[in-house]
């Protein structure tokens, strides 16, 4: 066995105690069933269909996603197979795991709010990726980054019952990182459990990497981490800003920390932010 398989292997084994210690579910069947045939040379698209349709809401979910005004279909979208036609089997397989997400943790309580943040900001980011014209950035992956960015949250909300008081003050510390508050009284924090909740349910290396490295300063002003990942985390923290500003909520200290360094990715100064959550100010950030 060479280093980099036994490496390989200790990550392996890692990420797998982590999953058992925390508590961080499994890819579900219906997706991991849909990305089997979906990764195919020659995927069978009726058997694609059909493991979607097996679920009524993940089927209404996927159907509605693509009826949604992101994709600009005018045609309206009547059953799981027109989805699958429309948006493409990656983009379908991404909404997939979306929708299901907000399935996964039915025994957390006082989520619904977490979740409308969550939606919001991922409407918005979705609105920013097609009117800034990011390079290399789909709408499609600034929505399903924006739904899968804290999905570390709500895990950690179920395995640790002090978890919400320390939420709380990784949202109200101005000087040091979120992720360092939660590190301080835990073993781990909510960005690394969505990067390997994301990881364990077929998301892009990209998605993943920004997950991971969402509160990460250093990271974000550092070519070793991939550009896309960047514009990613750099849009969604845009979006929660702006969704902050339009609601007057004070939803976390990240802005003044990071703000600076995302408006420099995405090529804009202050007179152009302002100018953009004025006109965001129109634009539904939910459904």
């Amino acid at each position: 066995m060479t280093d980099t398989q036994q490496d390989t292997t200790g990550l392996d084994k890692l990420i797998e105690r982590s999953l058992v210690d925390i508590g961080i579910p499994p890819c579900p069947l219906i997706l991991d069933r849909f990305m089997t045939e979906a990764r195919k040379d020659e995927p069978d698209f009726n058997l694609m269909a059909s493991i979607i349709s097996s679920d009524v809401a993940v089927s209404a979910g996927l159907i509605k996603t693509a009826n949604s005004a992101y994709f600009g279909i005018r045609q309206h979208v009547r059953s799981v197979s027109e989805a699958l036609a429309m948006l493409g089997m990656q983009t379908a397989s991404r909404a997939v795991a979306g929708i299901i997400l907000r399935k996964t943790f039915p025994n957390v309580k006082n989520l619904e709010r977490f979740w409308d943040t969550s939606a919001r900001i991922s409407h918005l980011s979705g609105w920013l990726a097609l009117h800034l014209r990011i390079t290399g950035l789909h709408a499609e992956d600034t929505y399903t980054f924006g739904l899968f960015r804290d999905c570390g949250i709500p895990v950690l909300l179920g395995r640790f019952p002090e978890y919400e008081k320390i939420q709380q003050s990784a949202c109200s510390d101005a000087s040091h990182s979120y992720t360092d508050v939660e590190n301080a009284a835990l073993p781990t924090n909510h960005a690394m459990v969505g990067c390997i909740l994301a990881q364990n349910w077929w998301l892009p290396d990209e998605l993943c990497l920004a997950i991971r490295n969402h509160h990460n300063l250093a990271a974000l002003k550092s070519d070793r981490l991939p550009i896309l990942s960047r514009r990613l985390i750099a849009t969604a923290q845009l979006a929660e800003y702006i969704v902050a500003q339009q609601f007057k909520l004070s939803l976390t200290q990240e802005w003044p920390k990071l703000g600076a360094a995302c408006l420099h990715i995405l090529g804009l100064d202050e007179a152009e932010l302002e100018a953009l959550c004025e006109e965001a100010a129109s634009i539904p950030t939910s459904e």
